[in-house]
C-alpha cells in the first residue's frame, strides 16, 4: 500500500509538472470523448426515430368480403403463432367501412359514391406488426403460400400490402444497419486516436523524466514502481477528459432540449439526465481503459530498452 501511494503521488507529480503538455492532452481526449458522446445522443435520436417509424410500419392483409368468421379467427390464431410476429388486430369489415368514412369526411364524390352502392365494398383486414423489420417478408411469404385456411381451392385473403410497402421497410432496415456500421467505424477510428495521443503523450513524459528514470534504475527501483506513475498520469488524462466532457453537454444538452425537440423528436435533455451517470461511466471506462493500454505500450516501448 506504502509503494501503491508512493506510485499515485509520483503520477499526480508527472501530471503538474507537465502542466502544458497534461492540459493538451486532456483537451484533446476530451474532444474525442466530446465526438463520442455526440454519437451517443445521434444513436439516441436516430434509435427513437427508427422506433416511431417501426411503429407505423405493418403489414394489411385485406380479406375477401364472403370471408367466414371462423376462418378469419382461425387464419388471425394461425398468423399470431408466427415466430416473427409481435402482434396483430382484427378489424372488421364494418370498423374499416368507419375508418374509410372518417378519412374521406371531406372528400363529397367519394361519400356520394359510397352512399349509392348500398352496401359495404370493404372487407375485414387484419394488421400485423413483426417483432423486426426483417421479419415482414417471412411473413408475407407465409401468408401468400398458406393454402390450408382457404374455403375449398378459394382463399380468404384478397390483397397483402407487403410489396406495396417493401420498399419502405427495405429502405428502413437498410438505415438501421448502415448507422450501426458508421458507428463501429467512427468509433475504432476515435479509440486509434486516442490511442496515439496518450501513447505519444506518456513517451513525452518519459522523455522528459528520463534522467530521473536512470537514477531510479541505478538504485535499484522495479520497473512496476518506475512504470506505475506514467499508468496513473493516463489514467488521470482520462478521469479529467471524462469529466470535462459531461461538464460541456450539460449546458448543450439543455439547449437541444429547449430548441431542437420539436425537430429531433426526443428531448435531450432529459435523455442526458435520465442517462447521465450511464453516459459517465461509459466513457470514462472506455478511456481508462485506453488510457492504461497506451501507457503500457509506451512503457514497454520506451522504458524496457
Amino acid at each position: 500500500m506504502q509503494n501503491l501511494r508512493r506510485i499515485i503521488r509520483s503520477g499526480l507529480v508527472n501530471f503538474k509538472r507537465n502542466g502544458t503538455v497534461s492540459a493538451a492532452s486532456v483537451l484533446v481526449i476530451t474532444v474525442l470523448l466530446s465526438v463520442f458522446v455526440g454519437l451517443i445522443f445521434l444513436q439516441a435520436v436516430l434509435t427513437y426515430s427508427l422506433d416511431n417509424i417501426k411503429q407505423q410500419v405493418d403489414v394489411s392483409v385485406y380479406l375477401n368480403t364472403g370471408a367466414n368468421e371462423s376462418q378469419i379467427i382461425s387464419l388471425k390464431n394461425a398468423i399470431d403463432k408466427l415466430p416473427g410476429v409481435a402482434s396483430s388486430t382484427y378489424i372488421s369489415s364494418e370498423a374499416a367501412l368507419a375508418r374509410f368514412t372518417e378519412r374521406h369526411k371531406d372528400d363529397y364524390l367519394t361519400l356520394q359514391a359510397l352512399e349509392e352502392l348500398g352496401e359495404n365494398p370493404l372487407g375485414a383486414q387484419i394488421n400485423v406488426k413483426a417483432k423486426e423489420i426483417s421479419h415482414y417478408e417471412d411473413i408475407a411469404n407465409f401468408l401468400e403460400k398458406e393454402t390450408v385456411l382457404a374455403k375449398g381451392d378459394e382463399s380468404i385473403i384478397n390483397k397483402i400490402d407487403y410489396h406495396q410497402n417493401k420498399q419502405i421497410i427495405d429502405r428502413l432496415n437498410s438505415i438501421i444497419k448502415n448507422a450501426r456500421y458508421l458507428g463501429l467505424i467512427i468509433s475504432a477510428i476515435l479509440i486509434l486516436v486516442s490511442v496515439i495521443i496518450i501513447f505519444n503523450t506518456i513517451r513525452l513524459a518519459i522523455f522528459i523524466a528520463r534522467d530521473e528514470i536512470k537514477v531510479m534504475r541505478l538504485v535499484g527501483a522495479t520497473r512496476r514502481f518506475i512504470s506505475g506513475p506514467f499508468i496513473v498520469e493516463g489514467i488521470v488524462y482520462a478521469f479529467l477528459a471524462s469529466v470535462l466532457t459531461m461538464v460541456i453537454f450539460y449546458p448543450i444538452s439543455i439547449w437541444l432540449g429547449s430548441n431542437m425537440t420539436s425537430f429531433l423528436g426526443i428531448n435531450m435533455y432529459q435523455y442526458f439526465l435520465t442517462n447521465f451517470f450511464e453516459i459517465f461511466l461509459i466513457i470514462l471506462a472506455a478511456s481508462v481503459i485506453l488510457a492504461v493500454f497506451s501507457s503500457l505500450l509506451a512503457i514497454l516501448r520506451y522504458i524496457n530498452k
